[in-house]
């Protein structure tokens, strides 16, 4: 299984690194793409902000069965974050208030034909 390492950068200020050393690691998660399709985007954001920021994949892509270990550079101590997901034929997915503390592997399912979305943590 392949396993790639992307890195979400939440806040770059070198002067804070040493006071956000406390932050960092309790969100980092390990995204499992279960949805029968292959992600070519990955977003996450604070819960119920409308701007996504940037895509946390880059140039890589995930394809069914794959995961990716996504890791926060720290800048913030919130725990619910939404996740969205572009697949690689434009089709979206949102994930909302994921409690990124209290979990360590993220696993995405999408029922294209029903229209439904969900996720389970571990």
């Amino acid at each position: 299984m392949l396993r790639t390492a992307f890195s979400l950068t939440l806040l770059a200020t070198a002067a804070l690194a040493p006071n956000l050393a406390l932050a960092q690691g309790k969100q980092d998660f390990t995204l499992v793409n279960r949805t029968g399709y292959q992600i070519d985007e990955v977003y996450v954001g604070p819960v119920n902000q409308s701007h996504w920021g940037q895509d946390v994949m880059g140039k890589d892509a995930i394809a069914n069965g794959d995961t990716a270990d996504i890791t926060f550079n720290g800048g913030s101590n919130a725990c619910k974050w939404d996740i969205k997901v572009v697949y690689n034929d434009g089709d979206e997915s949102e994930f909302r208030g994921v409690n990124l503390c209290n979990v360590s592997k993220v696993t995405l399912f999408w029922n294209r034909n029903a229209g439904e979305t969900r996720f389970v943590v571990e």
